[in-house]
């Protein structure tokens, strides 16, 4: 716990789940605590703030003045004029991430990464439960680390947490932390240079000692390019590729796990979740439990019936011999990636929305060989057949999630796989990806 700061005068700004979350802490502790938000607060977190006693005021920070601490909204970018005239007036500007560490002494195990840092994250959760630790799953994944300390502080977190996050954490020290992957993703917020979105990454292990743990991965070109020297905790790779002396590795079809002297091995066809990019999830995973003294037995007993999560490689079922598959989740052209790089059947890819920016020459190869069709689901298409006019026969476009579905079914055969994966935001025909995720597995049944 830091006590270095002094927090009895609060300013909050936003008021989605984090800003909630900081606010229900800091009346908890007794803080003068108020919550601004430039938008619109709905109607659930208004009646939250109200029936707790909190002040608050919504379209406009009109009265920010006066703190010497503001905890910000990961989505807030350092370019809105509200953090340019806070900080022009001195006022401190910390991430809900920092300030709930502020408040506990628990043991804390953070994940971030560019992809796959919610599966590994539920995963580790999955292990220690099991293992019989009262361990809170927390932050980016959906519940608030500061709600959680509020409601009641747990001996474990696990916590997701992301770029934006990390960005406003100065003394934020887990005691194990891990990064799954790096590449080109919300490079707006970066100024477009990928070295400064690794930097954002790597500033979970900044606070380390020699008594914590950083997992990474060592196949990953840009961790591997960008790793800091500075790292001062035990640093525990995992890979596909080579053996490693500490951490975990894969040789001829068996994980190995080696770390504090001790070595397991469980067979890669005994996880739960199958395809490379999780077997890299597993392993990080499985060294996390380790390093925190799980039983061998629950771990390899975890890693085999873990449950997918929804929304990410979610398989929704099969209709006339054709599996439909939910990763509304993948966001990305990196998502798509593993996506498709996990299901050894013909491909109709239902993809599109609103673009990040994306590289489609990532997943040229992987496409040409996969995808025997793609079904365009958004309102400007262009991009992708672009991209794949002359690797891809038959592009289609759509506007709704049933026209997508029934032209993804009507083109598949016995054997194939239509995927939803759409390497796009949904915010152009649904509320989120969630939305976008829930209308698929719908029309799947209707089927």
């Amino acid at each position: 716990m830091n006590t270095q700061r002094i927090y009895n005068k609060l300013l909050i700004l936003g008021a989605a789940e984090s800003g909630v979350g900081a606010a229900l802490l800091a009346k908890a502790k007794g803080y003068d605590v108020f919550v601004s938000d430039n938008g619109t607060i709905d109607d659930e977190s208004k009646t939250e703030l109200v029936a707790n006693n909190i002040r608050f005021e919504e379209n406009g920070h009109r009265n920010v003045d006066g703190y010497a601490i503001a905890v910000i909204s990961p989505g807030i970018p350092d370019k809105a004029p509200i953090v340019k005239q806070l900080e022009s007036n001195g006022v401190e500007l910390i991430s809900e991430i920092e300030f709930a560490a502020d408040h506990t002494d628990s043991t804390l195990v953070a994940i971030t990464g560019t992809n796959g840092k919610t599966t590994t994250t539920s995963l580790i959760h999955h292990i220690l439960v099991k293992g019989g630790l009262d361990a809170a799953l927390v932050g980016n994944i959906g519940r608030s680390f500061a709600r959680q300390i509020a409601e009641r502080d747990t001996p474990y977190y696990v916590i997701e947490v992301s770029s934006f996050q990390l960005d406003r954490c100065y003394n934020f020290k887990p005691h194990v932390a891990v990064l799954t992957n790096i590449s080109n993703n919300h490079l707006d917020r970066y100024n477009y240079k990928l070295e400064n979105y690794a930097a954002s990454k790597f500033r979970i292990a900044q606070n380390q000692t020699a008594q914590d743990y950083f997992i990474y991965n060592v196949d990953d070109e840009y961790t591997q390019r960008f790793l800091p020297d500075n790292i001062t905790s035990t640093l525990l790779p995992f890979s596909l590729r080579r053996n490693v002396e500490n951490g975990a590795y894969v040789d001829n079809d068996t994980i190995h796990f080696k770390i504090k002297n001790t070595h397991h091995i469980m067979n890669l066809f005994d996880l739960a979740l199958q395809g490379k990019h999780n077997a890299y999830n597993s392993m990080a995973a499985g060294i996390a439990a380790q390093v925190l003294e799980l039983r061998n037995e629950t771990i390899r007993e975890s890693l085999s019936d873990f449950k997918s999560l929804e929304h990410r490689l979610e398989f929704v079922g099969n209709v006339k011999g054709i599996d439909f598959i939910n990763d509304s989740k993948a966001t990305n052209v990196n998502s798509v990636w593993y996506a498709l790089e996990s299901i050894n059947k013909p491909v109709l890819w239902i993809a599109g929305g609103i673009d990040k920016g994306n590289d489609y020459t990532l997943i040229q190869e992987l496409v040409k060989n996969k995808v025997k069709a793609i079904v365009c689901l958004g309102k400007d298409n262009s991009k992708i057949h672009s991209a794949f006019a002359r690797t891809v026969d038959l592009i289609i476009n759509t506007e709704s999630m049933r026209d997508a579905v029934m032209s993804a079914a009507h083109f598949a055969e016995k054997g194939d796989a239509v995927l939803l994966s759409p390497a796009c935001a949904s915010f152009d025909l649904f509320n989120d990806f969630e939305d976008r995720g829930r209308q698929f597995k719908a029309c799947v049944r209707e089927l």
